[in-house]
């Protein structure tokens, strides 16, 4: 299915949100976008993204400072039991301080800064991820309670059509018109839609207590959520969206980088079969007391000096253990690109499936209109013949029971566009925080 077919399709429209109180941010009506902005700012596992992120910006600038020169300074004191010149003194205080300037680390070093710039960009694509994981959970939920607020409707229109037919079906009864057993089966079906609209009732308040939890306000919390299921037309092909999925998704992103990490480290691996040259200055100053003065054990001698020097290492034999570790690495960059592909394979996956979501979702949402229509119409039918005694109350209770299972349909195909939607916009990558539109 390349190119979807035009639908019409729900979307949310709401008045503008109000502005934010001094009472936590939570005063006024939450619509939509206000609530997926609020947890974007408030929820918990925002923060500890963001302290990630800042902690893999210390690390890069932690790897960029290995470049520069380390100071080192000794201070000590040393005792000897025997003279060892020509002084009497067994003293001997020494100061120094050693300054050393890596100039070629077999591009261990360059290797390290450029991973630690890589783990930072792979953090700030984890933060693009959880945003919208965050996203999507919000924008699910927030649709849930809608049609949880259009099933308690659904389940009050119920009960309002059961308890007029148990009056008429009562008067018909107590002049003698119809059987008790009518009076019964319309009082037991009342007792049913009573029942569904505390359930109803029972889930807008839970899908309140889950949006509560979501933003970070206060369980307790009274939150005035408003929106309602509108529509639009969807015309996104499949091309577009697995175009834009291969370009936005943050887990290609961080594959990608997880692959370049990992070269890196075959880098920092192979460094060992490179020289280690550094250059070095050394300061030193001896004395016979703490504050390092000269005299004594050496007046004949300088206490003071200092030497400069360039120096090379290199490992030549290791046994294999250097050559079979970057080999290690080698296999790593492997396996990470292979999870790379596997990535991207499941990524077409998911935005195919919500597009098949969405066609489904648009088909149910045509049909169950019509299905709504058709039980409405076939109720009143149902209640006209009842009144005019050439129906039965069975008759009127099926009609009923179609018309309540109808809406709900229709409620549910509603809900489910919605979320295939927003899973959609996940799945390429993009935060659409209102679902104002598609294009």
């Amino acid at each position: 299915m390349d190119q979807q077919a035009e639908q019409p399709a729900p979307i949310l429209t709401q008045p503008a949100p109000a502005p934010v109180a001094d009472d936590g941010g939570i005063s006024g009506p939450f619509d939509l976008e206000r609530c997926v902005t609020r947890a974007l700012n408030a929820n918990p596992s925002m923060t500890g993204i963001r302290a990630q992120l800042q902690g893999a910006q210390f690390g890069e600038n932690s790897a960029l400072g290995k470049f520069g020169p380390a100071l080192k300074g000794t201070y000590g004191y040393t005792y000897y039991d025997r003279k060892y010149t020509s002084s009497n003194e067994h003293s001997d205080w020494v100061g120094s301080l050693n300054l050393t300037q890596p100039v070629f680390t077999g591009f261990n070093l360059l290797a390290g800064w450029q991973k630690s710039k890589l783990n930072k960009e792979s953090t700030e694509a984890q933060l693009t991820n959880v945003e919208l994981t965050l996203v999507e959970s919000v924008q699910s939920n927030f649709l849930s309670l809608l049609k949880a607020r259009m099933d308690v409707k659904s389940a009050e229109d119920s009960v309002a059509r059961l308890e007029s037919q148990l009056k008429v079906t009562t008067a018909f009864y107590d002049v003698g018109l119809r059987p008790k057993a009518e009076v019964l089966d319309a009082e037991v079906d009342l007792a049913t839609a009573k029942q569904e609209l505390l359930r109803a009732r029972n889930n807008v308040s839970t899908q309140e207590a889950q949006l509560n939890t979501l933003l970070n306000i206060p369980i307790e919390a009274e939150v005035e959520y408003v929106g309602e299921l509108k529509y639009i037309p969807f015309d996104l092909s499949l091309r577009d969206c697995l175009t834009r999925a291969y370009a936005n998704r943050p887990d290609l992103l961080i594959g990608q980088k997880s692959v370049d990490m990992a070269q890196k480290d075959v880098t920092m691996a192979e460094s060992s079969f490179y020289p280690q040259v550094d250059a070095t200055w050394d300061y030193v100053n001896r004395g016979d007391d703490p504050g390092l003065n000269g005299g004594g054990a050496y007046s004949e001698r300088a206490s003071e000096y200092w030497t400069a020097g360039v120096g090379a290492s290199m490992d030549i034999f290791q046994w294999g253990s250097d050559y079979y570790n970057s080999r290690q690495f080698a296999q790593v960059v492997k396996q990470m690109e292979a999870e790379l592909e596997n990535t991207r394979l499941n990524a077409g996956f998911e935005v195919k499936r919500s597009l098949l979501n969405i066609q489904e979702a648009a088909d149910r949402i045509s049909v169950a209109q019509k299905s709504v229509v058709a039980a409405e119409e076939a109720y009143r039918m149902a209640v006209a013949r009842y009144q005019a005694q050439v129906g039965t109350n069975t008759d009127v209770l099926n009609a009923q029971e179609r018309l309540t299972f109808a809406e709900a349909q229709l409620s549910q195909a509603l809900a489910d566009y919605g979320t295939a939607v927003s899973a959609l916009y996940v799945a390429m990558g993009e935060k659409n925080l209102g679902l104002k539109e598609i294009k």
